[in-house]
């Protein structure tokens, strides 16, 4: 057995792009229970703006010029495909510079590994461009629901051709859309993403009613690269989105903000340690992706947003997290989509804190990289903590205390649920090991060494 916990010393700053991982990273690691923790860190760049920049940057006229990309699996399959349609994507120092051009139709298959966001924008894009391609991914994609973003795309006119409602799925070349009047089924900023995306060169205007706010990433990065839309309140919870076809986007500069998701496991991991004081700097704190902060505030945890401002268009600040008794609270189900990737570590949150946590309106954590509530209630229930779900529920029963731990969690080549258990073991009385930390690379590169300079104990068995 190889130790790597790193000597405890004071504060200093690490970015999740070092390169000195503890761990390999590409087999099981386990997690002890760890001391304090403490530092000054940056989250990798948010995922869903990366993925944006990309694409938007390879729909535009000029050149746009990203900085913060996130350099995970996700956005590097993205970047491919968007070579693949022709557009030039070339890392320069620390920028990456995307040339916009006329698409192409792709000679193979556009492959997306495990990207849900990738390949579901990229099929409007593809419809809007008018090209012809061919969209498939790796097992656990084409497990994921892909009817949800062709159904309205066949109402706009695509002419389309899947796999049972699911991957792989081939987009034929058409020669003009129709806008649309729809209302979405399901919270999803990738439907509405790629509804807007193929809005762009539909005849006529298209207004997407979204009942329950969703992620609005694609509205606002559309308005920084030069397009008209509007939005107004549809008088409930939700809103109205209009945008006319035939326009182009103009390149611009992006500046990619700290992902609020992977900056999770980093603030939940200081809320849980006595004696913790941890800032992640530089995180997007949008308001509908702060649902876990907001959450995380009303069980006790002593949490704070500083140096706030503005990059475009996103609010970000750093985030500083420490030490708090933490009690179980209600989490609405409404409060969903703006954390739907973070109910893995809120659940682990949950199993330390002081009576129940109750989770509602989680059915598409049924439907993600993994099954995840299925994922998450496995291993809570290996650690030795009170959990029952159902459909669309979880409810855990904490202590106040450290759960017991001491099991080897599947993560279901899940990123997600990979981090969080590791996370979990930092807190536990017995070392929590995942089968497979290797897919953590999807969304958090370096994450294994920038824990460990924060004080973790990550071990490879």
């Amino acid at each position: 057995m190889v130790d790597v916990r790193w000597p405890r010393g004071p504060k200093r700053e690490m970015t999740a792009a070092n390169k000195n991982q503890p761990c390999s990273g590409d087999g099981p690691v386990r997690a002890c229970q760890n001391g304090p923790l403490s530092g000054v860190v940056s989250a990798p760049g948010d995922k869903s703006i990366s993925q944006r920049a990309i694409i938007f940057g390879a729909l535009s006229i000029g050149i746009t010029a990203i900085r913060g990309l996130l350099e995970g699996e996700d956005v590097m399959r993205t970047a491919a495909a968007m070579r693949a349609l022709g557009a030039a994507v070339e890392r320069d120092g620390e920028i990456w510079q995307v040339t916009g051009a006329r698409w192409r139709s792709p000679e193979k298959a556009l492959f997306f590994g495990n990207s849900g966001t990738g390949v579901r924008l990229v099929m409007g894009a593809v419809a809007g461009a008018g090209v012809a391609a061919s969209f498939d991914g790796d097992q656990s994609l084409r497990s994921r629901p892909m009817g949800r973003v062709l159904e309205p795309l066949r109402m706009m006119g695509v002419n389309a051709d899947d796999t049972g409602g699911r991957l792989p799925v081939r987009i034929g070349k058409n020669d003009g859309l129709v806008a649309i009047n729809v209302k979405l089924a399901t919270p999803s900023a990738q439907v509405k993403s790629a509804i807007l995306l193929a809005a762009l060169r539909a005849n006529g205007m298209t207004r997407i009613h979204e009942p329950i706010l969703c992620r609005d990433h694609t509205e606002r990065m559309l308005v920084a690269f030069g397009v008209k839309l509007q939005t107004e309140s549809d008088g409930a919870e939700g809103r109205f989105i209009e945008i006319g076809g035939g326009q182009d986007l103009s390149a611009c500069d992006v500046t990619v903000p700290g992902d609020p998701s992977s900056a999770a496991f980093v603030i939940a991991a200081a809320v849980m340690t006595p004696n913790s004081d941890v800032t992640v700097k530089n995180v997007l704190i949008n308001p509908l992706r702060a649902g876990f902060y907001e959450t995380l505030r009303e069980m006790g945890a002593d949490i704070s947003f500083e140096n706030r401002r503005e990059q475009n268009g996103e609010p970000v600040a750093d985030i500083r997290a420490r030490h708090s008794l933490l009690s179980g609270v209600e989490v609405p189900a409404i409060r969903a989509p703006s954390m739907i990737d973070e109910y893995p570590i809120l659940s682990v949150v949950a199993s330390v804190a002081n009576g129940e946590t109750l989770m509602s309106g989680l059915e598409e954590l049924r439907v993600k990289e993994s099954d995840r509530l299925a994922a998450i209630e496995a291993g809570l229930v290996a650690c030795g903590v009170d959990v029952a779900s159902g459909e669309d529920w979880l409810r855990i029963r904490g202590g106040g205390a450290a759960p017991k731990g001491g099991a080897r969690v599947k993560t279901h080549h899940d990123h997600r649920i990979a981090m969080s258990f590791l996370v979990m073991g930092g807190a536990c009385e017995k070392p929590v090991e995942i089968d497979d930390a290797s897919m953590i690379a999807t969304s958090f590169p370096g994450f294994l060494s920038l824990m460990t300079s924060l004080g973790a104990a990550l071990e490879t068995p």
